[in-house]
């Protein structure tokens, strides 16, 4: 036994200099964050694990009003089934601007913070539009190379970082330890990773998801503005939209503190839910015009014509022949927005549900007509 115990050990040292020497060394780090805390992959309360910006709030909170009807009414006995099913956290639904129904589990309230993942991408989409209209980038046909000469020689420019057009050597992989979203999420140094990619494919040319894109966008608007990300993101909208909280962004680590702009804001439910009012009020909130209407416009109707689900920033569906807008996480968070009947979702949760060759998986559609039948029948 301790023959046995002395070469266990031995293959483990072994292996932890390995990685160090092949500069895998961040997958240490996910095994700490993940599996030694319980978890199979990254989870909706990570960001304690991590270093964090804050995103400051101002003193004036502009709290979502009290609709009259605010849960007078039952959610379908499919949504409780779902909700359940897939460990949903929060579930909101806000009706011609008001907060209508409002449902939380396992403890979280409207005060809890949980982790973005991919809805960020919207709100680092939502910087790239606010940089425009103070003149920090001239717009989207901005090349990238005038912010990192890396990039010189492309014809990459900021549009195709937020629209996911980009032609970037980046592999979206969510289940390999060595591939580079691993590295990006676990690494402390993601500015040297996103510097080493290479654009293999013509810019512009059509839509291929890859969180690298608004990663590099993300260092973009911090090199125009010359700013941090959460601190542009404070003032140009927590602030002026009165938020009702701080939030957090991770860092990839304590000393180059620049934050995953593709991912990774630990919000709560009805903060999140703003900016589907801006977006949906053509970028006024309170009768401030914090984006241009143009921008928003174009964010959110689709830029290529074989995939028609993604705009700039924003995922696109013509569910139930609506036209409607959506934020999205991995584990299934989703701020739904469909400006044509006032109507804002929010869910955050554990998991999402199953992917087929739509372009959203299952949970999705479900969740949308479960709440049309909630409001056809109250």
């Amino acid at each position: 036994m301790k023959r046995f115990l002395l070469w266990f050990v031995g293959i483990l040292i072994s292996i932890v200099i390995l990685l160090y020497i092949t500069d895998y060394n961040y997958i240490l780090k996910g095994v700490r964050v993940v599996y030694l805390t319980g978890h199979t992959t990254a989870f909706i309360d990570d960001h304690v694990y991590f270093e964090n910006d804050t995103i400051q709030t101002g003193t004036a909170a502009q709290p979502w009003p009290i609709h009259n009807e605010y849960n007078t009414m039952a959610p379908t006995r499919r949504l409780m089934e779902l909700n359940k099913e897939l460990g949903t956290v929060a579930f909101l639904i806000i009706k011609n601007d008001s907060l209508w129904y409002e449902n939380y589990a396992e403890g979280y309230g409207p005060r809890s913070q949980t982790n973005s993942f991919s809805m960020a991408k919207s709100i680092t989409s939502a910087l790239l539009g606010k940089a425009i209209k103070d003149g920090y980038i001239t717009g989207l046909e901005q090349p990238v190379s005038a912010f990192f000469e890396a990039f010189k020689g492309s014809n990459m420019t900021v549009g195709d970082l937020s629209s996911m057009a980009s032609g970037l050597d980046w592999d979206e992989s969510y289940t390999s330890p060595f591939s580079v979203t691993a590295r990006s999420y676990y690494d402390d140094d993601l500015a040297e990773t996103i510097r080493s990619l290479k654009v293999v494919d013509t810019p512009g040319q059509g839509f291929k998801y890859l969180s690298g894109n608004t990663q590099l966008l993300g260092m973009v608007i911090e090199k125009a503005t010359g700013k941090r990300l959460a601190a542009y993101l404070s003032e140009s909208f927590w602030i002026p939209m009165g938020f009702e909280q701080s939030a957090l962004w991770q860092v990839d680590d304590a000393t180059h503190q620049l934050v995953k702009a593709y991912c990774c804001i630990a919000g709560n439910a009805r903060d999140f839910a703003r900016f589907g009012k801006l977006y949906s009020d053509h970028g006024r909130w309170n009768g401030a015009q914090l984006l241009d209407s143009s921008f928003v416009a174009q964010s959110i109707t689709p830029r290529f014509k074989a995939n028609p689900e993604y705009g700039y920033g924003f995922w696109l569906s013509d569910h139930l022949d609506k036209k409607i807008f959506v934020m999205r996480g991995i584990l299934g968070q989703y701020v739904i927005t469909i400006p044509e009947d006032e109507l804002i979702i929010v869910r955050l949760g554990h998991e999402r549900g199953e992917k087929n060759e739509l372009p959203f998986s299952e949970d999705f559609y479900t969740y949308l007509e479960e709440v049309y039948e909630m409001i056809e029948h109250h």
